[in-house]
């Protein structure tokens, strides 16, 4: 099969779908791999290091696009690049089309064959493909939450650990997943006081075992929430509905409660957002205000340490890569569990129920067209 490494496009994505060390492997596997001109630079990969490993350098998208059975990405494919996308061609990477209709609609007149990392399933019931950056996400989260604390940065001026007889800030993560378990560790880390919310009673037992003794698992209610979001010094949205729309928790009445310069971090804005008055940034631009609440609602945070997320990522997508390669993707999803749950799309039938929901669009169930 031949293999399209594309150049990232969106707005200061530095990440790569593939290491030249995944090349290596896609060529031993018998694979022809065509790598984007300059799509490695911003991961710290040359053209040079993709050509040691054996892949072929092509000046444009237009002609991976043209050339390759299957195309990979890291981000969603972008408005420019819809046009160039061929009937039976596998697109395979990060899509979250329950967060954009204009996506969705895009990507079926194409009529190809839409896999979706997101939603790809692992063997323990876990998302396999979202994990690395979701474990990226969850940390910098914390990180890019103690930086906008600072007064300098338009915060409150709090430190997140505190200092002797002086208190730590208070944290709330919303969401007890991978995202909101490296938060809350990452936060309390620091020496924050945390506190994480969950509905899964299961999930609370295992953070209670696992968690340091300033970070408290409680479950989680409205009433609660609009208690504890009152006094936090900052708020981590990490909820996730696997494939759909996030569920929007913190309406903009509950901001007017909220300490004026707290800040809020919406890791869940790649899926609509989990905060009512959330709306996607870029790290350069990456903060507003709304009821003097800082909102930090970045949708490519990994995309700003990208040496540490694109090695991540090809640990986890390379396997499947290969197999949809070796056997196509018909008989990969056969084979290979949890990969058929990664199908969003083929030929122009929605095949995964969430983005068929999300805009009231007809649902084909996978197993009719495998």
């Amino acid at each position: 099969m031949r293999i399209g490494v594309l150049k990232e496009i969106k707005v200061e994505e530095n990440r790569v779908c593939m290491t030249p060390a995944g090349v290596e492997v896609m060529k031993a596997n018998g694979h022809t791999v065509l790598v984007e001109k300059n799509a490695g630079v911003g991961s710290g990969f040359s053209d040079d290091d993709y050509i040691t490993a054996g892949a072929e350098i092509i000046d444009t998208p237009k002609e991976i696009f043209d050339q390759c059975d299957m195309v990979m990405h890291v981000k969603e494919p972008q408005p420019s690049e819809y046009e160039l996308i061929r009937e039976n061609q596998i697109v395979f990477t990060y899509f979250h089309f329950a967060a954009d209709e204009e996506l969705t609609r895009a990507l079926m007149k194409t009529n190809s064959i839409a896999i979706a990392y997101e939603t790809v399933v692992g063997t323990h019931n876990d998302l396999p493909l979202l994990t690395p950056m979701s474990e990226v996400a969850g940390r910098m989260a914390t990180q890019e939450a103690a930086k906008f604390c600072e007064r300098s940065m338009g915060g409150l001026g709090i430190l997140f650990g505190g200092v002797t007889g002086v208190a730590p800030a208070k944290v709330l993560v919303i969401g007890g997943g991978i995202v909101g378990t490296n938060a809350a560790l990452m936060a309390a880390g620091l020496g924050a006081d945390v506190t994480i919310l969950d509905l899964d009673l299961d999930r609370l037992r295992y953070l209670s075992e696992i968690m340091p003794a300033n970070c408290r698992p409680l479950k989680s209610s409205p009433a609660l929430l609009r208690e504890l979001a009152q006094d936090a010094d900052a708020v981590i949205g990490a909820v996730l509905v696997t494939g759909a729309k996030a569920p929007k928790l913190i309406t903009r009445e509950m901001l007017k409660s909220m300490k004026k310069g707290s800040v809020l971090v919406d890791v869940a804005i790649d899926q609509g957002g989990c905060f009512e008055t959330s709306r996607p940034t870029t790290h350069t631009d990456p903060v507003f205000e709304v009821e003097g609440v800082i909102h930090y609602c970045v949708a490519n945070m990994p995309g700003a340490v990208p040496v540490t997320s694109t090695m991540a990522l090809t640990n986890a997508t390379l396997p499947y890569a290969v197999h949809l390669a070796n056997k196509g993707w018909r008989q990969a999803c056969k084979d290979v569990f949890g990969l058929k749950e990664g199908v969003n799309m083929v030929n122009g039938k929605i095949t995964y129920k969430g983005v068929a929901d999300a805009f009231g669009l007809d649902y084909t169930p996978i197993d009719e067209v495998l």
